[in-house]
């Protein structure tokens, strides 16, 4: 029996070893790609490396990362800013992002939280792949990405499991292994401004459904609290910001009043500010909007300067 055991052990070391050699290999060259999973690696290599070095973060969904700029945040406060949000996702994701950004860098004084219709929903594992590289490596991933069902529980404990089926993402990181050339990063310190206009997405809604009803998750809403209790005993300030939202797209929405209460009794709760731009003149001037929930860049760095001039009157 000993002799069997023996066996096995002898055949299955090498196997193991072989696939942790080969899941860091892939993972190593793939999170290196400033394209892949819609450009979000360079971000999580930032914090997982340490590498923001900013007074000021930024939260958010795509709303955002294309809405905060934070060179003129950096120019106006002379405070050092990074654009944290991350794509297609709700505060579930962004709250794994906060946790990282503070166990691997210099813990800010500041957190800009874009708060809108979806933060505080469920929501669904958008861009899947954006944390391909980091699962087996880092744990917090599964605590906050398993209840998705996205990836199973080997794909978070076993290595290269995770990767069948993944021929793009392994194509990817091949090439990078290859080759020293890489696209330019097209996200400066997070942040990338979209050069677009206006283009069809509200009609379609319209076309889909006769208004938008929110749907606060109440565990969701706990966890957004107790984050905010947090920030307030760790001396972080956060400042939720509803950035703006066309005017036909605001009154899409059914139940914004409620929402809107919501944001102001969690800010208030904590003394916090919360600044609502969703009556501001931008909203009523489509040239600022590629869609009704996203500025483009021209209407982005008319926001942040106003957003920027608002902030420094606080002190």
């Amino acid at each position: 029996m000993k002799a069997f055991f023996y066996k096995i052990v002898v055949f299955t070391i090498p196997i193991i070893v072989l696939a942790y050699g080969v899941d860091l290999y892939l993972s190593h060259y793939l999170k290196k790609s400033n394209l892949f999973a819609h450009q979000e690696y360079t971000i999580w290599n930032d914090i997982l490396e340490g590498n923001l070095d900013a007074d000021i973060l930024i939260y958010g969904s795509s709303r955002a990362w294309v809405h905060f700029d934070p060179k003129i945040l950096q120019d106006t406060l002379h405070l050092s800013a990074y654009n944290l949000g991350v794509d297609g996702h709700t505060f579930n994701m962004q709250q794994l992002r906060h946790k990282l950004a503070l166990k691997y860098n210099k813990k800010p004084k500041m957190i800009i939280h874009s708060v809108d219709a979806t933060t505080l929903e469920k929501g669904n594992f958008f861009n899947s792949e954006q944390i391909l590289p980091y699962v087996l490596w880092e744990e917090d991933f599964e605590e906050f990405t398993a209840n998705y069902k996205s990836y199973n529980v080997l794909d978070y404990n076993i290595p290269l499991l995770r990767y069948y089926g993944q021929t793009e993402a392994i194509s990817t990181a091949i090439k990078m292994s290859l080759t020293s050339q890489n696209k330019k990063e097209q996200r400066v310190r997070g942040y990338q401004g979209q050069e677009r206009v206006w283009n069809k997405d509200f009609e379609n809604a319209k076309k889909r459904m006769k208004g938008y009803n929110v749907n606060i998750n109440v565990d969701i809403k706990q966890s957004f609290d107790n984050y905010l209790k947090k920030c307030k005993d760790n001396a972080i300030v956060v400042v939720l910001v509803y950035a703006p939202v066309y005017i036909e797209g605001q009154e899409f929405i059914k139940n914004e009043a409620i929402l809107k209460q919501t944001y102001t009794s969690l800010a208030e709760a904590y003394n916090f500010k919360f600044l609502d731009f969703t009556d501001d003149d931008i909203c009523y001037n489509k040239a600022y909007f590629y869609n009704t929930r996203h500025m483009n860049k021209k209407g982005s760095e008319l926001f942040t300067r106003k957003l920027a001039s608002k902030l420094k009157t606080f002190n």
